[in-house]
Order: structure tokens, then C-alpha cells, then sequence
């Protein structure tokens, strides 16, 4: 028993001492059907996880080790897919800023140079409604409009800050403005419908509205809205493995809600 244990101990210890990677995997795999039985591990081999300017990025916001790589990493490859397509970038629901710097890192890029409209009460989360669950509370996930405006000061020339309640603060953008990228991620039922509601006539051809609450069980209500919103619209909700989900405007696909969403 003891030479069983010390074996075990040695594994462990090379593992994490990075000796053997994949040894340390299985161990974590092994833990893990024991304490989170539900959990879902991926390989350990992703080429991104090794993108130095990505990994910096995540650094930058001490996200590195967080919960939401996956999803910046799909904002970032998303919006690739609308270098050549007319209009502004926005983001509902900034935080302290991680998404917003994503998108007006690449608005130097491509043909357009882009405006990146940026929309928060920047007193946390307005109150749920019945769509909602009982998981959030008014005021979660506040953050103040300063922190914000330092993280993104490298791009003041492109971000346009809008201070306020969803959709009260959409009244400050012109009705000619179109836009080309459109990330919303406000947690709830009622502000993720007015966002959609605003920004769906004003997209280009070609835009992609990103989600990043789509699919979660913590926000039922958003992926609710989503759902809702789009069920008589020709584009459809693609959900992603990692949580989020997006449509691109003028692409049809084939009718499927998320099993998240209640009747």
C-alpha cells in the first residue's frame, strides 16, 4: 500500500512539475469525475492556448486562469469575419472591458476603420424579471465607468462610451449608423431583447451579433430573448460548446432552439 501511495505521489509530483503534461491530465481527469461528475474535460492540445499575444490579452484583463477564455477567443476569431463588412462595432454590456478591447483592437484593421460604440449602466445589472431564475441580483457585476475608460485608453479615439440604462442610452446614436459587429452581453431577458430589438435593423448584410450568454443555465432569460426575437427572423442562433452563441445577418439556417429556453 505504502509503495502504491508513493507511486502515486511521484506521478504527481512529476506532473505538475511539467515533466509529464499528459500524466498531470489524467490525474486532473481523475479528480474531477470524483468531486464535479458532470464535468466535461477537453484536450489539453489547443494550438490557441499558445498564442503569446492572445495569452497576454487574457493577462491584461487576469483572465489567464479564468472561466471565460474560450468565449474571448470566439469573439476574436468572429470578428475576423467582418473585416470587409461596412459599419461600427458595438458591445452591450462592457465590464471592465476585456470584449470592448478585443473589438476596437481589431477596428484599426481591415478595410473600415470603425467607431466601437460601447453601452453599460455601470452600476451592475438592472433588476431580473421572471425570465431570469433566481441566479442573479440588481447591482451584480458592477464595475465603474474609469476602470473601464483606463483599460481601453489606448483606443479613446475609437470608443464612444454610453453611460446608462439599456435602452434608454441608445437614443444617443444616430438612426444612419450601421454596424458591422454587435456584442451583447447583459445577462438578462429584458436588456438582451431591447439590444437585439435596436441593433437587428441597423446591420449590414454580412454582421454578426455575438451573444455570450446564450446557452448558459444562469441566463435563462437571455437565451430566452434570444430564442423569442429570432423565431420569426430568417437568421438563426448557432450555440457554441464553450457558451455564446451568434447569428449573421441575411444567412438563414435551419430552425433549432436551445434546449435552455422555456416555453
Amino acid at each position: 500500500m505504502r509503495a502504491k501511495i508513493k507511486d502515486r505521489v511521484t506521478r504527481l509530483v512529476r506532473a505538475l512539475s511539467g515533466r509529464d503534461r499528459m500524466e498531470g491530465f489524467r490525474l486532473l481527469r481523475r479528480f474531477g469525475r470524483t468531486l464535479v461528475p458532470e464535468y466535461r474535460f477537453k484536450w489539453p492540445h489547443m494550438a490557441w492556448w499558445k498564442d503569446d499575444d492572445f495569452t497576454r490579452f487574457l493577462d491584461r484583463f487576469d483572465e489567464l486562469h479564468g472561466l471565460n477564455s474560450d468565449r474571448r477567443w470566439m469573439l476574436q476569431q468572429l470578428i475576423r469575419l467582418v473585416e470587409g463588412i461596412p459599419g461600427d462595432t458595438a458591445e452591450c454590456g462592457v465590464f471592465k472591458g476585456a470584449g470592448s478591447y478585443l473589438i476596437a483592437s481589431s477596428n484599426r484593421l481591415g478595410q473600415h476603420v470603425r467607431k466601437h460604440h460601447a453601452f453599460d449602466s455601470f452600476q451592475g445589472l438592472s433588476a431580473p424579471v421572471a425570465q431570469d431564475g433566481d441566479y442573479w441580483q440588481a447591482d451584480d457585476l458592477s464595475t465603474s465607468e474609469e476602470e473601464f475608460k483606463r483599460n481601453l485608453a489606448e483606443f479613446a479615439d475609437l470608443v464612444v462610451v454610453y453611460s446608462g440604462w439599456i435602452p434608454d442610452t441608445f437614443a444617443g446614436l444616430s438612426d444612419d449608423l450601421r454596424f458591422a459587429f454587435v456584442h451583447i452581453d447583459v445577462d438578462l431577458y429584458q436588456p438582451t431583447l431591447d439590444s437585439l430589438t435596436f441593433f437587428y435593423p441597423r446591420l449590414s448584410p454580412g454582421a454578426i451579433v455575438l451573444c455570450d450568454d446564450y446557452g448558459f443555465t444562469t441566463c435563462p432569460g437571455a437565451t430566452r430573448a434570444v430564442d423569442e426575437f429570432l423565431d420569426d427572423k430568417p437568421e438563426k442562433m448557432i450555440a457554441l460548446s464553450a457558451g455564446s452563441g451568434f447569428f449573421i445577418k441575411g444567412t438563414p439556417t435551419q430552425r433549432s432552439m436551445h434546449p435552455l429556453a422555456s416555453d
